[in-house]
């Protein structure tokens, strides 16, 4: 991890932040630990005074077990201690800043994608926590590339994962490519779609439920130790990348009463949509490449739906990644300034929308590096 230049968060508030774990929550259902328990760690990210922080240092970005598995992960020369040393290592936020006494704020909760961490979305989410919401970042033990614990637990990617996924792999592989490149009606694609998962993804649609059993089980720690911090009257917006994406729509879909609106970022929507419709506003973000796999948005919403495509972005280019990997053909060719700064834009005014309820509608337009499509 080299020593770049990253955003810092362009609100009216600094940003807090600190973590939680609720502890075998759940029945593990994954391959790899039958007969266990399930613990949910999450990080919070919340709007503080910036009076608050003068004195405090800024919150470390990663520990040195997460380092190490991104740098066996990306084969990348990161050293922990160089890191430490240069400042590189430091986030933009202030771990257990205090809050703001009288203030509560919207709560956003997140979902990594599959692979990734809790960590890896922190530029996003400190840029939303400045602007006035509580973002959480939820871990998903076994299927993030580190699930860290607060106790020190430590739980690596289940071995094999990609195999189960994608089954059996060079033919699943070779049908979304495909399909990345078909043309059609929504109702087309979508029925391309939904044949590609049911035939070779099954692993990833029962994924996508208990992702989104895990979200529940960190929102409903907030709803028991945070009321002085969140304004539940508010509601809820959850959102994600990649899988994570595929759950905030699936949560939307099963439970409007509880989830207000929806953002997937660059997620196909792996999961059983049979028979059901989406009843919260939702916006789908993707890339060119993955635009494909998510029109069920499109036909099932009975309330406002929203497609954002950026041009020149490859699927790592919506997580921190973007500053840290030189790969474009991970991240894409889009400035990493320019695709964080358009993407935190573009959610804002969403969340800004249908969470906060500042404006009837939001204002999104097509320019040089989106284009937007509306489904009313």
């Amino acid at each position: 991890m080299s020593k770049v230049e990253t955003p810092k968060p362009t609100g009216e508030y600094a940003v807090g932040t600190f973590t939680y774990t609720v502890y075998d929550a759940l029945d593990e259902t994954m391959y790899n630990a039958p007969g266990t328990k399930r613990s949910i760690p999450a990080r919070v990210y919340y709007p503080v005074s910036k009076e608050s922080v003068k004195d405090l240092p800024k919150a470390r970005y990663l520990t040195k077990e997460m380092i190490g598995a991104i740098k066996k992960q990306y084969m990348m020369p990161i050293n922990y201690e160089k890191v430490e040393q240069d400042g590189s290592n430091r986030s933009e936020c202030y771990d257990k800043a205090p809050f703001i006494e009288g203030e509560r704020f919207p709560l956003i909760l997140f979902s990594h994608g599959g692979g990734a961490f809790r960590e890896a979305y922190s530029f996003f989410l400190c840029e939303l926590a400045s602007h006035g919401y509580v973002a959480v970042s939820i871990g998903h033990p076994y299927e993030g590339m580190l699930t860290e614990l607060d106790n020190g637990t430590t739980y690596r990617i289940a071995p094999k994962i990609t195999s189960h996924c994608y089954s059996p792999y060079f033919k699943s592989v070779s049908a979304l490519k495909k399909l990345m490149k078909a043309k059609g009606t929504n109702e087309e694609l979508w029925e391309k779609f939904n044949d590609i998962q049911n035939t070779y993804n099954r692993f990833l649609i029962e994924r996508v439920e208990a992702w989104g059993d895990d979200t529940k089980v960190a929102l409903n720690y907030l709803k028991e130790n945070y009321h002085d911090l969140i304004d539940w009257e508010k509601g809820i917006g959850v959102t994600g990348h990649s899988l994570g994406g595929a759950t905030a729509f699936r949560l939307c879909e099963d439970d409007p009463e509880t989830f207000t609106c929806g953002i997937n970022i660059d997620g196909g929507l792996f999961g059983d949509h049979e028979g059901k419709s989406i009843n919260a506003p939702f916006l789908q973000m993707n890339c060119e490449s993955n635009k494909t796999g998510v029109t069920w948005a499109f036909i099932s919403n009975r309330k406002p739906a929203y497609h954002v495509v950026f041009r020149d972005m490859q699927h790592l280019g919506f997580s921190d990644m973007k500053f840290q990997i030189p790969l474009k053909s991970m991240v894409g060719k889009l400035e990493p300034d320019i695709a964080h700064s358009e993407m935190c834009k573009i959610c804002l005014e969403f969340l800004d929308t249908y969470l906060k309820k500042l404006k009837d509608k939001p204002s999104f337009k097509s320019d040089d590096v989106v284009t937007f499509t509306e489904y009313g």
